[in-house]
Formats: structure tokens, C-alpha cells, sequence
């Protein structure tokens, strides 16, 4: 019988496949999720941890024997008997077939960016997104009310880890998304997600699980109304009756200017106006005469070689700019190339506040089971500009960094290829997948 640690932080939904199962297994199960036991963002950055998981992920799962597995799946996996992962080689493809379907047709909707962006519509940009989000939900919902018609469960008549899995992944869309008007349509798989939470097994881990009544939604008023107000300095009166009329046309000149009352502000406008100001990473260094916007508009509207290319070197800030390259350092764990241009984009969004001050090129070489990813990366300073933040070190570790002179032939060699997606890429040895920019 299995037996370890589960390192993770509180309500990891990924967390609670792996912990779900092993209260079906009856597999010894430690959970460590806060400190001293582990506190996500320092224990997972730690050498001894790396050492065991190198990606630094949770959750990821330690037995007491020091067998060591990442990836929430496998660990579920790992952790369930053989009821629950199917008994006949039927019922073991069909429980992966569901495995697979929550994570290419549910996860990506259902996941956090979504779903806030779905709830509270904070940027414009993210409405065609979060219309399309809506619509997969209710593709993945109709397929599932369809299955469960004549069924109690996803596979065979008892609780399998295809249920524990697809239900994990939804949950967060059941507490927070799925109003009753949104999820009538599909009385069936409401009546089995239901059944599972309510089982002892899921209660144990989930708690009391209560089902969304209305859509959740971002109320602007109040929460300006919780932020601190500035207060404005009163300004020197001036003596004299000659000097109180110009101040009285002053002072309705300014009322008839006010700016419209906090409850008429957009989501949006609330959200920005009471962001708290950070301190700007790169606050310290000098103003560059390279102008980032400028080659980005050239980058993206006119031709590479002949015009963005050109315009890159001609006001490249040698000085105030430095050109890095990053080579992701586990290319033998890359599978599929969507799942691998997901890590690329993935650390974009996670990097979204590093775009003023950044350029990068990122790509995929070669194919399924068979692949590597490198870069050309251009941050404003000297110094590489993930360290500056905290918020940038989620994903950087994961790559091998160098820094490149940018007069040598390699970094010109480079910076071409990499900018234009086309070459010989000797150094790499595979085959030109596809590309992500970041800008």
C-alpha cells in the first residue's frame, strides 16, 4: 500500500485527486501544505526539493520509501488500487479517456485566468476569450450529459478515478460559475457531480460543497468604497477682497471639472485605481534612448528582416539593454508540443507586468516526444531581469540562462533567427515547431 507526503498549498484542486483517491485506497496519506511543513514559494524553491522535483511544482508527492512523482495525475494514479483505476483494460482506457478530456477540453475554460476574467470581465481584451470559455464549458458539459443519460457514474457502475478527476476539475466552475439558469441544461451531470461530493470519501477532503446560486460578480462600488481616500491638501488663501473672486471662479471652475462619482467607475477602472503602487524593478536605472514600444510596433507591423531587424540595431541601447538566451533545461520531459508551447505561454501571462520593459522570442523545435525550447530575450538593464521580482521567478528556473555580447556574430546570428523564425539554428539540431512572442 502507497504511502508518503503530499506537498502542495490549501485548496489545490489538483491536490485533491491525489488525496481523494488515497481515501478510497486507503494509501497513507500526509498532506504538507503549510509552514513549518512546507510554505509554497520558499520550500519548493529549495535545493533539496528541486533535487526530487526540479520543475519546483505542486503538487508533488514523496513516498515514505523516497520514491518521488510530480504531475497531479500520475500521483493520483500512483496513490488509487485498482477499483479505482479500472480493473479490466476496458475500463483502465476509458478512466484515462475521462483523465484526458478534464485536461483538454474542461482545464483550460475552467482554469483561474478564465474564470476570473469570466466572473468579474476586468479588461476588455479578455471578452472574446471569455465568450469562447463559456462556449467550450457548455461543448464539455454536453458531452458529459449525454454519457451520464443512462449512467451513475463515468465508468462502469462504481466511483472510478475518472470521476474524481473531471469532478476535482470542476469544481471551482460549480462554487463559482455555474448559476442554476447556466447548468439547467445539464440536469445529468449536476445530479453525478452531486452524488460524488457527497460521497464520504470526497467530504472528507472537499467539505460541504455548495453549489453556486448566482454568478459570481465584481461589485466596483464597494470595493472602491473599501479602498483608503487621498485626501488633498487645502492651497493658501489669498488676502483681499480683489483676490476672493478670482478664487471663487477657480473653485467652480474646479467643481465643474470633478471627476464622476466612484459608483459610475467600470470594473476596470476600479480594479486599476485601487492596485496598490509598486515599487517599478527597474526604477534604479537610467532612461534608455532605445524606445521598446517603437520596435515593437515595427516588429509587428512591417516586415522582420528588412525593417524591424534593421531598426533593432540601428537603436539597440548597448548600455541600457542586454540580449539573453534561455534553453529550457528538461527537454526529455516534453511530450506533446501543445502541451509544450503551453509552458511557453503559460510563463508569458505569468510575466504579463515584465512586457514594458521586455522582448523575447521563444521556440519550439522539433515534434511529439522529441523537442526542445530556447530563446532570445531582450530586458531593459544588465542584469537578467527575472531576479527583480518575485512575481517573475515562477517559471525561470526552469531554463539555463546566458548572457550574449551583442557585437559577436553568435548574438547577431541568433537574434536574426530567432526574431525571423527562419535559419539553420545550428545550434539545436531540431527541426523549427512553431513560436511564441513576447511583447
Amino acid at each position: 500500500m502507497a504511502a508518503g507526503t503530499l506537498y502542495t498549498y490549501p485548496e489545490n484542486w489538483r491536490a485533491f485527486k491525489a488525496q481523494i483517491a488515497a481515501q478510497y485506497s486507503g494509501a497513507r496519506l500526509k498532506v504538507a501544505s503549510n509552514p513549518p511543513a512546507f510554505t509554497f514559494g520558499q520550500t519548493n524553491r529549495t535545493p533539496a526539493f528541486l533535487n526530487n522535483f526540479p520543475l519546483g511544482k505542486v503538487p508533488a508527492f514523496q513516498g515514505d520509501d523516497g520514491f518521488c512523482l510530480f504531475e497531479s495525475n500520475a500521483i493520483a494514479h500512483y496513490l488509487s488500487n485498482d477499483a479505482l483505476r479500472g480493473n479490466t483494460p476496458q475500463a483502465a482506457a476509458q478512466v484515462l479517456q475521462w483523465v484526458s478530456f478534464a485536461d483538454s477540453e474542461i482545464i483550460p475554460p475552467a482554469s483561474f485566468n478564465t474564470l476570473w476574467a469570466w466572473c468579474f470581465h476586468l479588461f476588455s481584451n479578455f471578452v472574446q476569450a471569455t465568450e469562447q470559455a463559456k462556449e467550450d464549458v457548455k461543448k464539455a458539459l454536453a458531452v458529459l450529459n449525454q454519457h451520464l443519460n443512462t449512467r451513475t457514474f463515468l465508468v462502469g457502475e462504481r466511483i472510478s478515478l475518472a470521476d474524481i478527476t473531471v469532478v476535482c476539475s470542476m469544481i471551482w466552475l460549480y462554487k463559482q460559475v455555474l448559476e442554476p439558469s447556466f447548468r439547467q441544461p445539464y440536469a445529468n451531470v449536476t445530479r453525478w457531480f452531486v452524488t460524488c461530493v457527497n460521497q464520504p470519501q470526497f467530504k472528507a477532503v472537499l467539505g460541504e460543497v455548495k453549489l453556486c446560486e448566482k454568478m459570481a460578480q465584481f461589485d466596483a462600488k464597494k470595493f472602491a468604497e473599501m479602498q483608503p481616500k487621498k485626501e488633498t491638501p487645502a492651497k493658501k488663501e489669498k488676502g483681499g477682497k480683489e483676490a476672493a473672486k478670482p478664487q471663487e471662479k477657480k473653485e467652480k471652475k474646479k467643481e465643474e471639472k470633478k471627476p464622476a462619482p466612484e459608483e459610475e467607475m467600470d470594473d476596470c477602472d476600479a480594479v486599476l485605481a485601487a492596485e496598490p503602487k509598486t515599487k517599478d524593478p527597474f526604477a534604479h536605472l537610467p532612461k534608455s534612448s532605445f524606445v521598446m514600444d517603437e520596435f515593437k510596433r515595427k516588429y509587428s507591423n512591417e516586415d522582420t528582416l528588412t525593417v524591424a531587424l534593421p531598426h533593432f540595431w540601428e537603436h539597440f541601447d548597448r548600455e541600457g539593454y542586454s540580449i539573453w538566451y534561455g534553453v529550457y533545461k528538461y527537454p526529455e520531459e516534453l511530450t506533446l508540443t501543445f502541451k509544450s508551447c503551453n509552458l511557453i505561454t503559460g510563463m508569458f501571462q505569468r510575466l504579463d507586468k515584465l512586457r514594458k520593459n521586455a522582448f523575447a522570442s521563444v521556440i519550439l523545435f522539433g515534434t511529439n516526444n522529441d523537442s526542445s525550447i530556447s530563446g532570445i530575450w531582450v530586458f531593459r538593464g544588465q542584469d537578467l531581469a527575472f531576479t527583480l521580482s518575485e512575481d517573475w521567478q515562477i517559471d525561470y528556473e526552469s531554463y539555463d540562462w546566458r548572457k550574449l555580447a551583442p557585437d559577436s556574430e553568435e548574438c547577431k546570428t541568433m537574434v536574426k533567427e530567432y526574431f525571423a523564425w527562419e535559419g539553420d539554428f545550428k545550434h539545436v539540431g531540431k527541426a523549427f515547431n512553431q513560436g511564441k512572442i513576447f511583447k
